[in-house]
């Protein structure tokens, strides 16, 4: 229990332990569930008191090859300002435990604290997180909000990076979707990765958790402070 509830026993399955030996090789790792039923109501609540604060984006990164965001973002200062239950459970030791002995490695918190814990939420026809790869190498994706039409949309596209940082040139994209409650968690600094366009009176509402890993280097971009100062 840490705080808002997250069932740290979806770790423990046989799937998620499966999928995590392959991490190295793809770089994605689903956590179907992650949040609990009372988890997601509290996420939700916090999000609804954060939604005044959030700034809405229309631009295309030019440090990411030009690619677009039309979005609407709040960067991890005011949120660990405005909700520090969303700031506890990213630092939490029980869930930072897990995941370093899923992954093999001990993580640590992001030390630039715009870009550690970050919301997006796409909520127009259009919207979309276009190509890019983070600065930080391991991305925790809980979702709030996930679009449910019967077309799709809003799906995580992902695929080996290129050194331009734009999208799946010769290399076919990998597509997964994810329910409101579910999590994954990307490889992100080394997969180029976008969200697919919602459509209309669609809603895909995110928290981003970044972290690094001990003893290791960032390469750091503009991105970030672009898209959430």
């Amino acid at each position: 229990m840490v705080g808002i509830d997250i069932d740290l026993a979806v770790f423990a399955t046989e799937g998620c332990i499966q999928a995590a030996e392959r991490f190295d090789d793809c770089g994605y790792l689903p956590l179907p569930g992650l949040l609990t039923t009372s988890g997601l109501q509290r996420l939700r609540a916090d999000v609804a008191g954060l939604a005044p604060l959030t700034q809405r984006r229309d631009f295309v990164m030019e440090c990411m090859g030009g690619t677009p965001r039309n979005m609407t973002t709040l960067g991890g200062e005011v949120i660990t300002q405005r909700a520090p239950g969303v700031s506890n459970l990213y630092q939490s030791t029980e869930l930072m435990g897990a995941l370093g002995t899923l992954l093999g490695k001990q993580i640590v918190v992001a030390d630039d604290p715009v870009e550690r814990h970050v919301l997006n939420i796409l909520h127009k026809a259009g919207d979309t997180h276009g190509y890019h790869v983070d600065d930080y190498p391991i991305a925790l994706v809980m979702f709030i909000d996930s679009p449910t039409c019967p077309e799709g949309c809003g799906r995580l596209e992902f695929c080996p990076a290129t050194d331009d940082g734009r999208g799946p040139e010769g290399h076919p994209p990998y597509t997964r979707s994810h329910e409101a409650g579910d999590a994954y968690v990307l490889r992100s600094d080394r997969l180029n990765h976008r969200v697919q366009p919602i459509h209309d009176g669609c809603l895909r509402t995110v928290l981003n958790f970044a972290y690094g890993f001990a003893g290791e280097e960032i390469d750091r971009t503009p991105s970030a402070s672009i898209l959430y100062s």
